[in-house]
């Protein structure tokens, strides 16, 4: 059922699985994408002719 606006009062269902991440989750996570696209656009530059 789709809560109508201003109904604040409606109960959430939340999968049990669901977990509040963390600023050092986030970060970490983070970090790894960053580290992904820099070897991606590394990979792109070395592709292309000189």
């Amino acid at each position: 059922m789709i809560p109508e606006p201003g109904d604040a009062e409606r109960n959430v269902n939340v999968n049990e699985t669901f977990h509040e991440q963390t600023n050092d989750e986030l970060s970490e996570r983070e970090l790894k994408q960053i580290e992904a696209d820099d070897q991606a656009i590394q990979t792109i530059l070395l592709g292309l002719p000189e």
